[in-house]
């Protein structure tokens, strides 16, 4: 192998690799891509089979040059971008430039950065992948179809510099349908009643209502729940059933690449983003002192749970070596894949058991400690024997009522001795089951009743997004692969189609909008069971069971169509204008709602002759001026002037008119200083005290004076009877948690009808 060049993608790559061969190899860096479809034009030949046209990139010209310099002295030629799709095609393109008479350009694949890893691929070198290259092509070339004749058409329809992706639109519509769960929810009124009972053997324990009557127990208000309390206070509690069993938690399997950034986000606050990026130093090699630069963990692009022999062999040595003999299976555990999983790359682990995390945190990063930290322990915990526990469950009889309590106790705790999964939030409004230790009792014995308990609860709607369920979502759908989902993440933030705010992603005014546009015009692509499908289609290619050429042609056709359709037909943001009652200070002329590159906005009819505009007084401009008029009834709490309405950096806010003399603010929406509430002749249905308006996160509502005494609520109705046929229901406005104003029938769910538009008595 004398004068041989090594290619690889990454600069931080070369060091440690030249640290395991000697002088005879030249191992240079391509820095990523050194070819793409140019920026300017399409570079799609549709009528000549989808035919790409590449080019050296501009800022790759110099690399390009240097590399064909080093094939030229060189004997032998190995390609070692990542063993990835994107990796693949690297290669394809640097031997197109560097190619050359009488040169043997080989393709070696690198899953981990240690020697034998190293050693063992440059002994057996491989071919170029033509299916894996042409499953990257057909990607490449699908996502500039979508995205180069989608994004000019929401210049033109919406405004300039918006982009729309074959996959990322589909991420935002996600966001954007879960925002409308939310939005729609209406919350249900329930009740838990616990007693906490005494046996004959310590300690107390308490039980939760869950039957009555045999039937599943379901309280709906406050006068039921008190009811049964009166009734259960007189009935004797006797044990009805006990059931002791034992119980196996087994370990997790190691991670793939989208476990590792749901386990990141959880545990370690990582967005996507930082966990492949910090993922990628520890596979590319850190300096470890003495021994030089190291790659510490396996490739971290896959979605195998496969593990080789002899890392398989090496955890469980290190196993037996440090932990009780109790903690070891007699057997490796193997872990099955899921389907239509890529098994070209193991699972994300330690390159070797010999670099164990504390023993090397001097020589890392805070993050990338943490990260390795991650990594080592579940690949540690993959091969120990599961937790057990004794479960235990006590049900107790009151009469036509049934309470049980559960408890577990941990006998022994295998895996989770060295690691346990991050949870994700539950959202049904539901208290995860603390796990209690109970007593010794037996079937028929008497309990005492110590107290007695009934908390009033609300169904709550499904959790906006976190990082982490996202990826899972798109996992579990089949949107985009590992290797894309910290790309996906990324580009809705930067292109301010969503935001991530305290953890959770909500959909921007500008997301709602496209997304609106893209799925009323473009349905099958922005429909995620056809994403899911092309990412099939595309493992196909891979796998050389179907065509580039079939795919392309299966998906342009009916897409030229409905593009045609679509630049007839979809609205035309930018020429809208919705009339408002506000009339412009400036002209008199009224003011209208227009749409312009930083959103809603007022601006005076008489435009060009007046070139007055304002903020709108609500987020999707269909109330403009409602503030203004609110404020005519309320009153400076400080000194008994009128409050103005003002919009400023952090939104809409009320002022006193009497400023600066007095600088007293209120918010709007909630909040410490909320708008006061106003009396009504409404009374309410179960106290018969008089109702008041209020103002809260989803806009106005109907709240009993007596509060906290009594809690009941009511719609606000606008005196609008609600359009749908045969129902009974007012109209009532409501608000999204991003201050959306909407109007629905207040008979919801039973009806479902609403709208963004307000309507009009008529």
């Amino acid at each position: 192998m004398s004068n041989s060049l090594i290619i690889v993608e990454s600069p931080t790559k070369v060091k440690t690799i030249k640290k395991y061969l000697g002088a005879d190899f030249n191992v240079r860096a391509s820095v990523g891509h050194v070819k793409d479809l140019p920026k300017s034009k399409l570079g799609i030949d549709v009528e000549n089979d989808f035919s790409p046209t590449y080019e050296v990139m501009e800022s790759k010209k110099k690399v390009v040059a240097e590399l064909k310099k080093a094939a030229r002295q060189a004997d032998n030629i190995y390609l070692a971008p990542d063993p990835d799709r994107e990796g693949e095609a690297i290669a394809w393109h640097i031997a197109e430039e560097i190619g050359a008479k009488n040169k043997i350009i080989r393709r070696v694949l690198f899953n981990d950065l240690t020697k034998p890893t190293i050693l063992k691929a440059l002994n057996h070198p491989l071919e170029l992948d033509f299916d894996k290259y042409e499953a990257q092509q057909t990607r490449r070339i699908l996502d500039r179809l979508v995205g180069y004749q989608l994004s000019p058409l929401l210049w033109e329809k919406v405004k300039r510099g918006l982009s729309a992706g074959r996959v990322q639109s589909v991420a935002v519509r996600i966001i954007c349908d879960r925002e409308e769960e939310i939005r729609c929810f209406i919350p249900e009124e329930y009740w838990n009643i616990t007693a906490t009972l005494e046996g004959k053997n310590p300690p107390p324990f308490e039980a939760r209502l869950i039957k009555i009557n045999g039937k599943k127990a379901k309280i709906g208000d406050g006068v039921l729940a008190n009811q049964i309390l009166e009734t259960v206070k007189v009935t004797p509690f006797v044990i009805a059933e006990v059931e002791r069993k034992e119980v196996k938690k087994s370990p997790p399997p190691p991670f793939t690449t989208s476990k590792l950034q749901q386990e990141a986000s959880r545990w370690l606050r990582f967005s996507a983003k930082k966990t492949m990026s910090t993922a990628q130093k520890l596979y590319e090699g850190v300096e470890l002192g003495k021994e030089g630069q190291v790659g510490l963990i396996t490739y971290m692009r896959t979605d195998s749970l496969r593990i080789s022999n002899e890392a398989m062999e090496e955890v469980r040595n290190y196993i037996k070596a440090n932990y009780d003999d109790v903690y070891l299976p007699p057997k490796a555990r193997f872990f099955k894949n899921a389907q239509g999983a890529q098994d070209a790359h193991e699972a994300v682990r330690p390159t070797s058991m010999a670099y164990r995390p504390l023993e090397i945190k001097h020589h890392l990063t805070p993050d990338q400690f943490r990260l390795y930290q991650l990594i080592w322990n579940r690949f540690v915990a993959c091969q120990m024997n599961p937790a057990v526990f004794d479960q235990t469950t006590i049900d107790v009889a009151c009469g036509a009522y049934l309470f049980r309590a559960q408890g577990a106790i941990m006998k022994f705790p295998g895996f989770t001795a060295i690691y346990t999964e991050g949870k994700e939030e539950n959202g049904n409004g539901e208290d995860r089951e603390v796990v209690k230790i109970l007593p010794e009792v037996s079937k028929g014995e008497s309990t005492t009743l110590i107290s007695l308990n009934s908390d009033q609860k609300f169904t709550q709607p499904p959790p906006r997004f976190s990082e982490a369920s996202l990826v899972r979502e798109l996992e579990e759908k089949g949107i985009g692969r590992p290797s894309t989902y910290a790309a996906i993440l990324s580009t809705i933030q930067d292109r301010e189609y969503a935001r991530l705010e305290k953890g959770k992603f909500f959909p921007t005014e500008l997301g709602i909008l496209v997304t609106e546009l893209l799925v009323k015009n473009f349905p099958r692509i922005l429909d995620t069971a056809f994403t899911a499908s092309m990412e099939t289609k595309l493992d196909m290619i891979e796998q050389g069971q179907s065509k580039r050429l079939d795919t392309l042609k299966d998906f342009y056709l009916p897409f030229t169509e409905e593009l045609k359709k679509a630049k007839k037909d979809m609205r035309n943001v930018k020429r809208e204008e919705k009339p408002t009652d506000i009339v412009c200070e400036k002209c008199q002329y009224p003011m209208v709602i227009k749409w312009g590159r930083n959103g809603s906005f007022m601006a005076c009819s008489n435009y060009p002759a007046c070139k007055n505009t304002r903020n709108v007084t609500s987020s999707n401009g269909e109330d403009a001026g409602k503030v203004e008029d609110m404020t005519e009834e309320i009153k400076c709490e400080k000194c008994g002037q009128k409050m103005v309405a003002k919009e400023g950096r952090f939104g809409k806010f009320l002022a006193c008119s009497g400023y600066p003399e007095c600088k007293n603010t209120m918010k709007v929406n909630g909040g410490a200083k909320s708008l006061p509430a106003v009396p009504t002749d409404v009374l309410c249905g179960k106290c018969n005290r008089n109702m008041v308006i209020k103002e809260g996160r989803f806009g106005k509502f109907l709240a009993c004076s007596g509060y906290p005494e009594c809690k009941n609520t009511m719609p606000f109705s606008m005196g609008i009877k609600c359009p749908s046929e045969g129902c009974s229901g007012d109209i009532c406005e409501k608000r999204t948690k991003t201050g959306r104003v909407f109007y629905g029938c207040s008979r919801y769910p039973d009806c479902k009808f609403s709208t963004w538009t307000k309507p009009v008595k008529e």
